[in-house]
């Protein structure tokens, strides 16, 4: 991440604990806020348990950068975990879980925001001072995912079963994670929307995931982890 952005505070920032399991990101981050923000005190957990440790300890963020893969957790559930837990702090998640089900799940859950990992160090200073304000962030691409109906939780591993579905399914799951209704999936691969659902009836079943959203999770999982190496991951890829 370049830092590039100016010295001058931006908001009312004070004191930041960043959640994440990368450490080069995580300097980054940290150094990145300490020059967006000279006073701001940041704390560093690389696991969920570590940053609830944290705020037993008495540690109150003015904010929380929260990765959702972690050691001890993927997914929301961590999430969901770390909110309740600080209910009245800002919580921004930093990715690379990007589908557009994962983000409508976030921010119905209550994220602050949602900024991809890849994202500049200039975004993440307009992000910062649109959360210090008060305010939600999504990117572009993923506007309209604020207000969506709450999602499930979230599974807390992933097992990839991709191997198992079927091509229409795949198809159909492609567009699930592109955050597409059912109606939609129905019209773009000619099909009946009852037929639409009885074949994500079917996948989900076959993933061994309750709802849209776990599917999706389990989806972005297999193209960070095994897309490299799993077979079952690069013939899901190549449909």
């Amino acid at each position: 991440m370049k830092h590039d952005i100016p010295t001058q505070p931006v908001g009312r920032i004070r004191s930041v604990v960043i959640v994440d399991d990368h450490p080069l990101y995580s300097d980054a981050l940290s150094a990145t806020l300490k020059l967006a923000f000279p006073s701001c005190e940041v704390e560093t957990a690389n696991t969920l348990a570590a940053a609830l440790d944290l705020i037993d300890r008495g540690i109150s963020p003015d904010l929380v950068m929260f990765d959702l893969k972690l050691p001890d957790v993927h997914g929301i559930s961590g999430f969901q975990t770390l909110r309740d837990r600080v209910p009245d702090t800002p919580i921004l998640v930093i990715s690379s879980l990007t589908s557009v089900e994962v983000v409508r799940a976030l921010m119905a859950e209550g994220a602050a925001g949602y900024l991809p990992k890849d994202a500049s160090a200039s975004v993440l200073r307009a992000v910062l001072r649109d959360v210090s304000a008060g305010r939600k962030y999504v990117p572009k691409d993923y506007r309209g995912a604020e207000g969506r109906a709450p999602a499930d939780a979230i599974c807390s591993s992933v097992h990839p079963k991709l191997a198992e579905l079927t091509p229409q399914q795949a198809r159909i799951m492609k567009l699930i994670c592109a955050g597409k209704p059912n109606k939609q999936i129905a019209y773009e691969l000619n099909l009946a929307e009852a037929t639409v659902k009885a074949h994500i009836t079917a996948l989900l079943r076959r993933l061994g995931v309750q709802n849209r959203t776990q599917a999706a999770v389990m989806v972005e999982a297999a193209q960070l982890e095994g897309a490299a190496g799993d077979p079952d991951a690069r013939a899901f890829l190549s449909q």
